[in-house]
């Protein structure tokens, strides 16, 4: 009788244990977020666990048959791999898994399956997990996303573009194709951020992005590389695909303007580039280089056009690129000379001045041309330092002459755009005559119709505060430039310097004679005086007495000099 209570006692014991464990059990499985499948072979039971509403609300599994409704329940292109899946007892695999969404479009399932066999690989049981990572999913695919997209225009970034367009050079290299690379910019985009805000800037950004992306095709990729920079690139371009298809469907675009959200309407043109593979370049990087390079050779040319590819255009960019990097280094040493150039009265062959000019030769010994350097010294911001050093060193030389030598006579300095919009310019030039006591009378300033472009009215308005302190305004190569005339009403100018342009065609064509005619008469009416440049011949210079031109320079009466010759001239005047 003890050994039987003893023995109720262990099945109760053991009653309550299974009971507290199942109570344990059922806690988890309700509080998880994961849904469980359970199948017993042997007995053909089928059970469904904790939050398998939430999964699979209308599917209800009672028998393993009815394993068959879940098919369904995910998206068409999973439903093969997942039906593989639920049936892993079938391969003898005790452990696999798999990502499906649902069929809603929205829920990514992660399904887990556990399969147990028996001693002779028949299997027992089956436990099939879901859990639902959407949210993982969805990180990772927004992770993707910013890895290769552009999130301002849905284009593709340039990170995944030169990864594209590695596939295309692999791909057209086997199959002895062409891949074509367009680098687009728009034109002069910094006045819309400046003028209109970013908003509207980042808007146009969009909207022509959005434009762009209606040529994306299995052979051509579009991305936004940053800015207000495109990239497009072509495989085996040809018909509707073609480079030339695409940018006339592009210039028809722009035509009209694009609206913004507020209504505003923003007109814009732009310019691009085109390199080809293998023509180009070999490898994918370089290939991107060529068109950028062509690009920016079509915006020197004007802008609002194509520029193709080719080796000349390549050369120049190199020696750019070298002048410029042997430019830095001229700059920190300033390893720079000075040169001054004789002007003359016309008549009496008096001595009017000199125009200070700027020299480099490089450590090579080769002679740099302003022409090649002054542009590429405008583009880097150097133009800067270089023309504050040419400024002290051409007065504080100036300075020099009139002590030793009391000569009357003007110095004439040119002054870029950049340096001229500087905040700090005026008092600069101030100090600097203060510092090596030059009479402002005595100092010129050249400048061109590139620094009255930018805002005429402040340009004016600096222009008025040096002619108030005494120092001349001379504006140089009149002529060239499209809106000369009309500057001249409202400019406190001294001098016009007429442009050697021409001056060269004046003994030859009827019209330049006209032009120079009109130029003096109209000058001389207005109280100014003129300088013509370039005057390399006796015919030159006698045909400008003539029409009374007040003033020459140029080789017929000097060339530009060293330091050293102009002290001898001037010594040769005393």
């Amino acid at each position: 009788m003890e050994e039987l209570r003893y023995q109720v006692d262990l099945l109760g014991a053991m009653n309550q244990k299974l009971e507290k464990e199942e109570r344990m059990l059922r806690l988890v499985c309700d509080t998880s977020s994961n849904a469980f499948l359970y199948m017993n072979f042997e007995e053909k039971e089928v059970k469904t666990l904790a939050n398998w509403s939430f999964f699979f609300p209308d599917v209800e599994i009672i028998n393993m048959k009815d394993i068959a409704k879940l098919y369904s329940k995910v998206e068409e292109r999973y439903v093969l791999p997942f039906k593989e899946l639920l049936n892993l007892e079938k391969t003898g695999i005790s452990i696999s898994s798999g990502v499906v969404r649902l069929a809603d479009g929205k829920t990514w399932v992660e399904c887990e399956v556990s399969v147990v066999y028996d001693t002779h690989k028949n299997p027992t049981d089956k436990v099939i997990r879901f859990k639902n990572i959407s949210k993982f999913k969805n990180q990772n695919e927004e992770l993707t996303y910013m890895a290769y997209y552009d999130v301002l225009t849905g284009l593709y970034n340039r990170n995944y573009f030169v990864r594209h367009l590695a596939d295309y050079v692999r791909k057209a290299e086997d199959e002895k194709r062409i891949v074509a690379v367009m680098f687009i910019d728009i034109d002069d985009f910094r006045k819309i951020n400046d003028g209109l805000g970013l908003v509207v800037g980042d808007e146009v950004v969009q909207q022509f992005g959005q434009f762009l992306s209606t040529f994306k095709s299995e052979n051509v990729i579009v991305s936004h590389f940053n800015a207000d920079i495109y990239c497009i690139a072509i495989y085996d371009p040809c018909g509707t695909r073609s480079v030339e298809h695409i940018y006339k469907v592009i210039h028809e675009r722009i035509r009209t303007p694009f609206v913004m959200s507020t209504g505003q309407e923003i007109t814009i043109s732009v310019s691009a580039g085109v390199a080809e593979y293998p023509e180009a370049a070999k490898s994918t990087l370089e290939l991107i280089n060529c068109a950028e390079i062509v690009m920016f050779k079509a915006k020197g040319s004007g802008k609002n056009a194509i520029q193709y590819f080719d080796a000349p255009i390549l050369n120049d960019f190199l020696q750019n690129v070298t002048i410029e990097n042997k430019l830095k280094e001229a700059v920190f040493n300033q390893n720079f000379t000075l040169n001054f150039q004789p002007q003359y009265h016309v008549g009496t062959k008096k001595l009017r001045g000199v125009e200070a000019l700027i020299r480099w030769r490089d450590n090579d010994g080769a002679m740099i041309s302003p022409a090649l350097f002054i542009p590429i010294a405008e583009k880097n911001g150097t133009i800067v330092p270089i023309g504050s050093w040419v400024l002290e060193e051409s007065i504080r030389t100036f300075a020099e002459w009139k002590r030793n030598y009391s000569e009357n006579m003007i110095l004439s300095l040119n002054i870029s755009a950049i340096q001229y919009r500087r905040h700090e310019f005026v008092n600069m030039i101030l100090g600097m005559i203060r510092k090596y006591n030059v009479s402002p009378e005595e100092i010129e300033l050249e400048i061109t119709e590139s620094v009255l472009i930018e805002n005429f009215h402040e340009v004016v308005e600096k222009l008025h505060v040096l002619r108030a302190h005494g120092i001349r305004i001379s504006l140089d190569d009149f002529g060239t430039g499209y809106s000369s005339l009309s500057y001249l009403k409202g400019l406190p100018i001294d001098t016009l310097k007429i442009d050697k342009s021409f001056i060269d065609a004046m003994l030859t064509d009827e019209n330049a004679r006209v032009i120079i005619e009109s130029i003096i008469y109209m000058v001389r009416k207005l109280g100014f005086e003129t300088v013509a440049e370039g005057v390399e011949s006796k015919e030159q210079y006698e045909y400008l007495e003539g029409i009374g031109c007040d003033c020459i320079q140029g080789f017929f009466m000097g060339k530009p000099m060293p330091e050293n010759e102009i002290q001898e001239l001037l010594s040769e005047l005393i």
